[in-house]
Formats: structure tokens, sequence, C-alpha cells
């Protein structure tokens, strides 16, 4: 529940934008997961206080400023043979390019492209909702048709795009042909399904509208659940889920979680953390097979031979970027669009990309929180303003389970030894090291 219009004299209410994950810390709604009641200035958090989704710390956030909406004389539907700019997706990469482009510039026109409504929310918060009773309207920013009036954009909702013809300038969609001065693509990643997993036996959790379709479901009351893929979604959604009351099965093809990313001491402390919560964990397997059983139950066939049943399934096996598109028309692609690491252009200048599409040298770059530094490097691009140029660095990592927080600061190195730096019961610090120069480090 908000608080009332402010009666201290400091002014309005006011918010403030983590820079890391992107959650913005209203005043006037506080935080009640972690004790701050609404109507609490930013100030007068305690200083221990921490992001409800990413953890980072106070000094992480800064003062966030909605643009006000436009003028209606800029809200008009942009005429079908007038160029301007298109963007390819409505996540948080395409609505930042149309943010930051509008910041500099109230007219050029912007076409938006979604094959969803366009709907504006905060996408780390889907694999922590649950447990903190969140409900789909409590998750959504903005509408996207509001979104859309506010910046002066004209929003093509549930559009698909098919088909590019670079040379020409022009985007084939479900809708008609667009043509462009530039064009922007932020249509991310799509979840990527192992042979075994039947789509239709078992949920995706990657965008609002799917994430709203499993909440409905899980409302029902506690279910069992699978999830399979035991990497940071997983682990999250895992815990998320039990937090909110069902009965979670984890299954991971190792030993331990997070196998790509932790060492073994930082895995056995995350499989007991999650245990605590009453996951239980099935390593080293893989699903064969999904059936629907008489009951309504689903089947899960494992390749140890056992089997598993669940009332509902979710998958966490992984994203892959949709290449079809771009690679018809001649893009370069590497695991994701290919962009320049400095202008973030595809191999057509006219032509720039941002977000979980793309990929820098041939590593595919999906973190929220090298996205706003991305939308201004192509902002200024577009509208020819001189920039420094992006300059990408591996940004921290957090996985959001509240059980054992654990941060990276480095990406780990495949093979390379870890080193313990400091370890307790309820601290463990370990560090990589190559040529004595520390190359990675996580606290768990």
């Amino acid at each position: 529940m908000s608080a009332s219009e402010p009666t201290d004299g400091l002014g309005p209410w006011r918010q403030f934008l983590c820079r890391a994950c992107g959650l913005i810390y209203d005043e006037a709604e506080g935080d009640a997961d972690s004790g701050i009641a609404p109507g609490t200035r930013f100030a007068d958090i305690p200083d221990d206080w921490v992001c409800p989704v990413c953890g980072v710390t106070k000094t992480d956030f800064e003062p966030y400023r909605r643009r006000a909406p436009a003028a209606l004389t800029e809200v008009a539907p942009v005429p079908p043979r007038r160029r301007g700019v298109v963007i390819v997706g409505a996540g948080i990469g395409g609505w930042s390019v149309a943010e930051a482009i509008r910041s500099w510039d109230a007219d050029i026109p912007i076409t938006v492209v979604t094959s969803c409504a366009g709907d504006i929310y905060h996408k780390p918060e889907l694999s922590v909702a649950l447990g903190r009773g969140l409900s789909p309207e409590k998750l959504l920013r903005e509408t996207g048709g509001a979104a859309a009036a506010r910046l002066g954009l004209r929003l093509m909702a549930d559009t698909v795009a098919v088909g590019l013809a670079p040379e020409r300038r022009r985007l084939r969609t479900t809708r008609g042909i667009l043509p462009y001065t530039h064009l922007v693509l932020a249509h991310g990643a799509r979840p990527a399904l192992p042979p075994g997993l039947d789509p239709a036996l078992c949920w995706r959790v990657n965008d609002f509208t799917a994430w709203a379709a499993l909440h409905a479901e899980l409302a029902r009351g506690p279910r069992r659940v699978a999830v399979v893929g035991a990497g940071m979604v997983g682990c999250e959604l895992a815990e998320d889920l039990a937090r909110a009351g069902h009965g979670v099965t984890l299954i991971g093809a190792a030993g331990l979680p997070l196998p790509e990313l932790l060492p073994e001491a930082a895995g056995r402390r995350l499989l007991a953390a999650l245990e605590g919560l009453g996951i239980a964990y099935r390593g080293q397997t893989l699903v064969r097979g999904l059936t629907r059983a008489p009951g309504g139950d689903v089947a899960l066939a494992l390749d140890d031979g056992s089997s598993l049943a669940a009332q509902t399934v979710i998958a966490a096996t992984g994203l892959a970027t949709p290449s079809r598109l771009v690679q018809a028309a001649g893009l370069a692609f590497d695991r994701g669009i290919a962009v320049d690491p400095q202008t973030l252009r595809t191999s057509r200048a006219d032509i720039f990309a941002l977000g979980d599409c793309i990929s820098l040298g041939g590593q595919p770059c999906r973190f929220i929180e090298p996205v706003a530094r991305q939308a201004e490097v192509i902002a200024y691009g577009i509208l020819g303003r001189p920039h420094e140029g992006y300059a990408h660095s591996a940004p921290v990592i957090r996985l959001k389970t509240r059980s054992l927080p654990i941060e990276w600061h480095g990406l780990p190195a495949p093979g390379l030894a870890w080193d313990v730096v400091e370890e307790s019961g309820d601290r463990l610090a370990m560090v990589q090291r190559r040529a004595g120069e520390v190359v990675s480090r996580l606290v768990a």
C-alpha cells in the first residue's frame, strides 16, 4: 500500500534506480520485504539496506525521473512511408533505446515492434516474485500503450518481424513493411529446450506473459513442481517456489548446482541452503522425456533410469539467440548478433543491436547492468552525437537466492583452480589467479 501525499515538507515522493539491476525504489511504496515502511525517504533507509532483487547497497542507486507524457501532437501514428528509427523488441533493451533517443530528440519517428503487448516490467524480479507474494499487477510498471504515449512513438504490439532487407532498409512484419533509417535489434534471447522436453508439457519463464500464466496455475494451491536445470535461473526459481509453499525438485546435470560457476566448496554450501528450504535435488541426470499421466501429472523420465512425477514442470535450461532473421539478412552472427564492441553497430552500419541478443567477441552478453549504457551509445550513434563509445566490462554477477546469496566479481575461468581466502560458518570467499593476478572472486 502506498503512502499518502508527503507532509514532511521535502517535496513529492522520489524514486531511485538500482544501477545494477534496474529495480526502482519508490519512497511512496517503501520495501515491505525489508521492513521499510511506505513513505520512507531514501535518505532515511539504513545504510545496510540492500536491493531486494540483486543485493547491492544504497550507493548503487541513483535518482530516477520518468519522462513526462509527450504532447498529443507527438503520438499520432507514423505515416506508413515515413522513415525513422525502428526498434525490434519491447523488453528493457528496446524501451531503454527509445527513452535515450527521446531524451535528446522529441521529433524523430520511432516505431517499436514487439510480439507481445510491450508492457514494461522488471525482468530480474520474475525469479523472486512468488516468494515475495508479488502478483502480475504488482510487477507491471507501465502498459505498452501508456509508454508509447509518454514517449510519443508508434507501438506495433503482437507483431512479429519476419524478414529484413538491409540494402533497401525494409523490415517485413506480420503487419506489413516498415522502412527505416536506422534499425535497432533488441529482441533478446529465447529459452533453449533440450530434445527431451516437450514444450507443450513444460513452462519457460523468460518474459512477463509466461510468468503471469504460470502464476495463475500456481495460484490454485501448493503444487509439486519439477525445475529442470540447476543454473542461476533454476536455483532462483526453485527457492522462490519453495518460499511460496510449493514442493520443489531441482534437476541438474551435475552432482552440485551451478557447476560452471561454482567450485565444489561453494556448490556444497548452495546445495545445503536449498535443501534447508525443503528442495529435493536430483543431480547427475538429464530428462529424457515428458509424458502426460492419466491423472494429469507430468511424468519425467530421467536418463539414470528413474522417473519423477510433477504437477508442474519448469524448464530453466538456458537461452539461445534467434538467428533466422539476421542470418537470412546476411548480418554477422556468432552465438548472438555480432556487434562492434564500441559502437554496437552490426555488420551493417545502420543496424544496431543490444542486450541479450548480441555477442561480443563470440561471447553472449546477457546482463541487465550494461543495457542502459548500451542504449545511450546507440542513441548517440543514431542521432549523430559524439560519444566515447561503449566499454564492456564484466559486471558483478549476483545469485538471488536469499538462503545463500552469492556474488562473482569477474567471470570464472574454466579449468582454473580456486583458492580459499576466507572460510567460516557463514561466509566463504574464494579467488582464481592467473600468473599471480586475481581474475575472478566469489563471495558466498
